[in-house]
């Protein structure tokens, strides 16, 4: 089996020179890069990854915690994230959480245990302390989520105002009588999404009444049971606006199962912009999160951070932006 000597000797550069061309350093010259690239392959040489890591005290991967592995919102920014670290010949080792205390922080020793270089985190039941206590033993990026005390390493989406721009688009159609599906309200983004469903109806002067309320999880289901508890009320409606996308297909489906023709009989928006809102029938408004471009924002301040790389600018909150399609029906 090669060995480094070897891979040295054969390009006419150092062993210093090899191990940069080895960890990806920039500070290489392409023509050097190459004759050490090439004299890799031409002795089959294979580098030691243990080996790497105790030579440069990194092991180039970064442990990532979600709640889910299934649904578009964690999908997207895994996506993001790992696009990013490969770029960058970094590698990912992904966990759950399952929004649970317990979980979530035997899931942040386990990726601690693997000796991860930093972790990106989408925690909802830890408490902030443990969070502070853990970015001081190991470089951490939240998303989704604020902790003032190291919000410079937070990475979130003002959800208010997404949830102001879904009901203020039905509201801007001449929706009146607007009903709302939430997801649960312990979690940060759902309570703020609500919030601005209430700042789009105050601002327009509509009241805002309970009985047009139903707190779901985030699930289809809850749509769908959701939207069946809404019609039992007195109040009629004509719109509905969800706390994301899957909420709004199990109202639709609910709607449907009703008798109702979307939009003409009920006009609907959702949020999280997931890659099936094109494909229902209507094709639902919704609110994009951004959610592939915060995972990738997360692995930049690592990057800048950890691994050294320059010129990278640091965005901690993104805007939402209303994605039209045609599931709402304007009034006249």
């Amino acid at each position: 089996m090669a060995t480094i000597y070897e891979v040295s000797e054969l390009a006419g550069v150092s062993l210093a020179t090899v191990s940069r061309v080895m960890n990806n350093n920039a500070k290489v010259s392409e023509k050097t890069r190459t004759k050490v690239l090439d004299a890799m392959e031409t002795l089959g040489y294979r580098p030691n990854a243990i080996a790497q890591s105790l030579a440069s005290n990194r092991t180039n991967s970064v442990g990532v915690l979600v709640s889910e592995l299934h649904g578009g919102f964690f999908g997207f920014i895994m996506d993001g994230i790992e696009n990013e670290l490969r770029l960058a010949n970094k590698h990912i080792i992904i966990t759950t959480g399952h929004s649970d205390e317990a979980q979530e922080k035997s899931a942040i020793e386990f990726l601690i245990s693997r000796k991860c270089d930093a972790l990106i985190l989408l925690t909802d039941s830890v408490p902030d302390d443990y969070l502070i206590s853990i970015s001081k033993t190991i470089p951490t990026v939240l998303v989704n989520r604020k902790v003032e005390r190291i919000s410079e390493n937070c990475i979130s989406l003002n959800n208010e105002q997404g949830g102001y721009l879904a009901t203020k688009a039905l509201i801007e159609n001449g929706h009146k009588h607007i009903a709302y599906i939430a997801g649960p309200d312990w979690k940060v983004d759902s309570h703020d999404r609500l919030l601005g469903h209430q700042r789009a109806l105050k601002e327009h002067g509509i009241s805002y009444q309970p009985e047009l309320f139903f707190q779901g999880d985030f699930n289809e289901d809850t749509g769908f049971d959701g939207f069946n508890e809404l019609t039992k009320a007195k109040l009629t409606f004509t719109a509905l606006a969800c706390g994301n996308d899957e909420m709004a297909s199990g109202a639709m489906k609910a709607a449907r199962k009703q008798g109702l023709d979307l939009p003409q009989d009920l006009s609907i928006v959702g949020f999280d912009n997931n890659m099936f809102a094109s494909y229902l029938y209507p094709e639902l408004t919704t609110v994009d999160n951004s959610a592939y471009l915060m995972g990738k924002m997360a692995t930049d301040i690592i990057l800048k951070s950890v691994y050294k790389q320059d010129d990278i600018a640091i965005k901690n909150v993104f805007e939402p932006k209303l994605v039209k399609r045609n599931s709402i029906k304007v009034l006249s």
